[in-house]
C-alpha cells in the first residue's frame, strides 16, 4: 500500500482536529475560543492541572508548552492509540469516508508525475502572465482597468490573457520542451478529431491561476473577452490535479486570514473574491463556478464553523442559496452551520464596494442570517395559508426538510425555531398585553365573547363549560409537563376565548418538544404568579384528580384525552343547535330532527363518562348531559318541530 502526499493531504483537509483531539481530552472553555478553533486542554501525554495543551484547528497542528509533544491529527492518533502510521491513516479514513488507496507499485512515479504536471502549471502561468502585456492583451487590459484592477492586484492574483489562436501556449509549452502528454494531462490543450496538432482550451480569454489549499497552481478559470462565446467562464477540465468539486478559489490565503479571525465569505466569482480581499475581506472564497459541493463544504467548515455565503441580490443567487441549504441540511453539527448574507438587489459584492465602500459590505455581512430564517422564508414566500389544508402543507413541507438534518440536538432546535416561526404567523400576540404583564380577575369564567353566534340554544352556560374544560386541560398539563408533548395537537385546538388563557395557551405550545421539567417557572417568568394562583384557585380545577395528584402521568392522560374528546362532542353539538335553529326558518323536516337526534347522541356517549369514572369534577347540574338552560331550550325547539322526547 502506498500513501501518496496527495491522499495525506485529501485526508487532513477532511478531518476535524478538534473532534479528533476532543475524545481524549476535556476542553478548557474559559481558555478556548471554538469558533476560531483555537481549544485548550489539559496534555493528554503528561500529568498536569493547568491547560498547556494547545489545538490550532486551522493549521491542523497541536502543540504542548509543557512536555512540547507536538504533531497533527495522525500523529495524535498514533500516540494515544499506541497504533502505527498507517493505521492511523486507516482510522482517520474511515471516519472521513475515504477509501485508502490500494497497493500500487508505480505509486512513486504517479507522485512524481503530479509534482511534473505543476511544474507545467507553472509554466503556463507565466506564459499568459507574460501574453497580457503584448499587443494582443490590449484588449483584455482594458477591461482589467474599466473593472478597476490596479497592476499591484494584477500581480496579486497572477491574472493573465490567452491570446486568440489554436496553438499559442502549445506552441510556447513545445518550446519549453514540454512532452505532448504533459500539457495534455495538465488540460492546457485538446487532441484534435481532425489529425491535427492539439489546440489550446483556454483562447482569448482572462485567464485566473486556481491555486490549492498548499498554494500550487492546479488549473484555470478563463473569462471570456468575446461576448458571444457560449460559455462567459470556462474552468479546466478535470485531471490528475484538478477536481472543481474539492477546491476552492483563495483556499490558502482565504484559510490564512481565517485564522486570524477574519470571517470566511463564499463569494460567486473570481471577481468579487479578489474585490473583498483588496477592500479587507482577506477570507473570501469562490466555489469555482459551480453550485457548492458536500466537498467544499466539509473544506470550508475545515476553515471556519460558520462561513458566510455572499450571493448576488438576484434571482440566481437566491436559487443557489436555497439550494446550498438542502445540501448543508444533513450535514450540519453542533456549532457547524452556514449563515446567508444577500447583496442587496441586482448587485455583487464588487459592485456594492465599487458604488458604497467595504462599510456597505460589512453592514450586510452584520446582518448575514441563520439558515433556518431563509428555509421558513422559502416555504412561505408568496403563498397564502388561509385554509387549514394549505397549513398543513406547510407544516409538511417543513418536517420533511428538518428530518433531513441527522444530529437530534439540531433537529430538535431547528424544529422549536420554526415552531416559534409558525407561532409568530399563524397567532399574533393578544391585543392590550404588554410585555407579558398579568391583568388579575381574568380567570373567573366571562362566557362567550363574540365567537359563538347569538343564540338561545347557545347559553352563557356553554361557554362555562367549554372555558371550565379548557382550564383543567391546561392546568393538568401544567402539573404533569411530561404529557405536554403527546398532547401538542390537542391544546392547539382549544379555542379559548378567554384572553388570559388563550395567551397561557400559546406560552405552553411553544414550550413543546424543548424538554422543560418546570412549566410554572415559565409561566411565572412570562405572566407573573397570579397567573397560576387564579387558574388553580378555580373551583373545578382545584378538585380535579390530576391536579390534586401531580405526578400521576396514566390519571393526566386520562383525564386530557376525555376533556378533548368531550369538548369536540360539544363542539359539534352547538354547531347542529345552532344550523337546526336558522333551518326553523324554512321548514320543519325530517333531516333537520335526525341531525339533532345524531348530535345529541354523540354529546350523550362522551358525557356519560363523565358519570362514570373517578376523575368527575363538576358540581351541580352541570355534569349532566345537557344543562338545564339548554335542556329548556332544546325541549321548546323540538315541540316546535314535532320531536317527542322519548326519541331522545
Amino acid at each position: 500500500m502506498s500513501i501518496t502526499p496527495a491522499f495525506l493531504d485529501e485526508l487532513r483537509s477532511r478531518t476535524n482536529l478538534v473532534q479528533v483531539v476532543g475524545r481524549k481530552v476535556n476542553w478548557d472553555n474559559r481558555k478556548s475560543n471554538q469558533g476560531k478553533g483555537d481549544m485548550w486542554a489539559p496534555c493528554p501525554f503528561h500529568h498536569e492541572k493547568t491547560a498547556s495543551f494547545h489545538v490550532d484547528d486551522q493549521k491542523g497542528y497541536y502543540y504542548c508548552f509543557g512536555c512540547q509533544a507536538k504533531g497533527d491529527a495522525i500523529n495524535f492518533v498514533q500516540e494515544t492509540e499506541n497504533v502505527s502510521f498507517v493505521d492511523a491513516v486507516k482510522i482517520l479514513a474511515d471516519e472521513a469516508g475515504l477509501a485508502m488507496p490500494d497497493r500500487d507499485p508505480r505509486a512513486q512515479e504517479k507522485a512524481d508525475k503530479r509534482a511534473t504536471l505543476v511544474d507545467v502549471m507553472e509554466l503556463a502561468t507565466r506564459y499568459f502572465r507574460m501574453a497580457l502585456r503584448t499587443a494582443a492583451g490590449a484588449d483584455a487590459r482594458a477591461y482589467l482597468e474599466r473593472r478597476g484592477l490596479s497592476q499591484e492586484q494584477l500581480d496579486r492574483w497572477e491574472i493573465g490573457f490567452a491570446p486568440d489562436g489554436w496553438q499559442n501556449l502549445w506552441d510556447a509549452l513545445k518550446g519549453k520542451n514540454v512532452p505532448d502528454e504533459l500539457i495534455l494531462a495538465a488540460g492546457l490543450a485538446k487532441p484534435s478529431t481532425k489529425g491535427g496538432k492539439p489546440y489550446d482550451t483556454f483562447r482569448n480569454r482572462i485567464m485566473f491561476p486556481i491555486r490549492d489549499a498548499r498554494g500550487r497552481a492546479i488549473a484555470f478559470g478563463g473569462r471570456a473577452m468575446d461576448p458571444n462565446d457560449n460559455a462567459k467562464y470556462l474552468n479546466s477540465p478535470e485531471t490528475e490535479l484538478f477536481d472543481k468539486g474539492r477546491n476552492l478559489y483563495n483556499h490558502a490565503p482565504a484559510r490564512a486570514a481565517a485564522g486570524k479571525g477574519q470571517p470566511l465569505i463564499v463569494a460567486e466569482g473570481y471577481m468579487d473574491v479578489i474585490a473583498l480581499e483588496s477592500a479587507g475581506f482577506g477570507g473570501a472564497v469562490a466555489p469555482l463556478g459551480t453550485a457548492v459541493t458536500e466537498n467544499q463544504l466539509q473544506l470550508m467548515w475545515r476553515i471556519s464553523p460558520e462561513p458566510i455565503i455572499a450571493l448576488d441580490g438576484d434571482k440566481a443567487g437566491i436559487r443557489a442559496a436555497l439550494r446550498l441549504i438542502d445540501l448543508a441540511l444533513p450535514l450540519l453539527q453542533a456549532g457547524q452551520s452556514l449563515r446567508f448574507a444577500i447583496m442587496p438587489e441586482g448587485q455583487d459584492p464588487d459592485d456594492l464596494i465599487k458604488a458604497k465602500g467595504p462599510k456597505a459590505v460589512q453592514a450586510v455581512l452584520d446582518q448575514a442570517r441563520p439558515m433556518v430564517d431563509l428555509l421558513w422564508e422559502r416555504e412561505i414566500e408568496g403563498k397564502n395559508f388561509d385554509s387549514p389544508e394549505r397549513k398543513a402543507a406547510l407544516d409538511k413541507a417543513l418536517r420533511e426538510k428538518i428530518k433531513l438534518i441527522k444530529d437530534p440536538s439540531i433537529r430538535a432546535h431547528y424544529g422549536q425555531t420554526i415552531k416559534d416561526l409558525r407561532w409568530k404567523l399563524f397567532r399574533p400576540a393578544p391585543t392590550g398585553r404588554k410585555g407579558g404583564t398579568f391583568r388579575p380577575g381574568k380567570w373567573a369564567p366571562t362566557g362567550a365573547k363574540g365567537t359563538t353566534k347569538s343564540s338561545l340554544l347557545v347559553s352563557a352556560d356553554a361557554a362555562r363549560q367549554r372555558h371550565m374544560r379548557e382550564s383543567v386541560i391546561v392546568a393538568t398539563i401544567i402539573v404533569n409537563p411530561t404529557i405536554l408533548d403527546e398532547f401538542e395537537e390537542g391544546l392547539d385546538r382549544l379555542s379559548c376565548e378567554d384572553e388570559d388563557l388563550r395567551f397561557l395557551r400559546d406560552l405552553l405550545l411553544r414550550q413543546a418538544h424543548r424538554g422543560v421539567e418546570d412549566l410554572k417557572s415559565v409561566i411565572e417568568d412570562a405572566m407573573g404568579p397570579e397567573a397560576l394562583d387564579f387558574l388553580m384557585g378555580h373551583p373545578h380545577v382545584r378538585i380535579a384528580p390530576p391536579v390534586r395528584r401531580p405526578g400521576d402521568l396514566e390519571l393526566a392522560r386520562q383525564t386530557v384525552s376525555e376533556e378533548l374528546q368531550k369538548l369536540t362532542a360539544d363542539a359539534g353539538w352547538h354547531a347542529e343547535l345552532a344550523e337546526a335553529e336558522e333551518d326553523l326558518h324554512h321548514a320543519s323536516d325530517e333531516a333537520v330532527t335526525w341531525r339533532l337526534g345524531q348530535a345529541a347522541e354523540a354529546r350523550n356517549r362522551a358525557q356519560r363518562s363523565l358519570q362514570e369514572d373517578s376523575t368527575e369534577y363538576e358540581v351541580g347540574d352541570n355534569g349532566a348531559a345537557i344543562d338545564k338552560d339548554e335542556r329548556a331550550a332544546l325541549d321548546a325547539l323540538m315541540e316546535r318541530i314535532g320531536f317527542n322526547k322519548q326519541d331522545r
